[in-house]
């Protein structure tokens, strides 16, 4: 699937039909869609909006969760049980309202700090890595407002993403 888009779209999200049969129908490239390409869209920061071809209701949000389920059901969750009754817990709470701006915020202040991390990291060797890796601790946890909780789960990231490192650099049998 190509994402072209159309000169009289351009700054125009992209329009996906969902049918009865639930398939999805790319308007922009005439074609149906799977989930997956759905997902790429996403990845790709493609502006999009899903609408039901019948009523016209936006289904976006239904179709956003209906990847994450079956992100969430394929081998690497993100959530853990805890996380996700955390999640259900503030619904009807009186605190709902702000779960999802706090949400918003913290996941706006991640990617900030990922595409941060992502310039800083081209081009280093693995020893540059762990070296980088012990660096930016202090500086991603004040970026992270310094509570700690926040610093707790800065740490279980780094740990994450240490053993990833590790992984994929085993892969090509490097030695960290």
């Amino acid at each position: 699937m190509e994402s072209k888009k159309k000169p009289e779209a351009a700054g125009v999200p992209r329009v996906i039909k969902k049918y009865p049969n639930r398939r999805l129908y790319d308007t922009d490239t005439s074609t149906y869609i799977t989930l997956a390409e759905v997902k790429r869209l996403v990845m790709e920061n493609e502006p999009f909006v899903v609408r039901d071809v019948k009523t016209g209701e936006d289904l976006t949000r239904s179709i956003l969760l209906q990847i994450i389920l079956e992100e969430e059901a394929s081998g690497s969750p993100m959530f853990t049980a805890p996380v996700l009754s955390s999640v259900i817990r503030f619904y009807g709470n009186a605190m709902q309202g702000l779960m999802g701006g706090y949400l918003e915020k913290n996941m706006q202040s991640l990617m900030e700090i990922q595409a941060k991390f992502s310039e800083q990291s081209k081009g280093l060797t693995p020893e540059a890595w762990t070296q980088f890796l012990a660096i930016q601790s202090p500086v991603l946890q004040g970026m992270m407002g310094g509570s700690e909780q926040s610093k707790t789960m800065l740490a279980q990231m780094q740990e994450q993403m240490e053993k990833q490192t590790g992984q994929m650099l085993g892969v090509f049998g490097i030695k960290r």
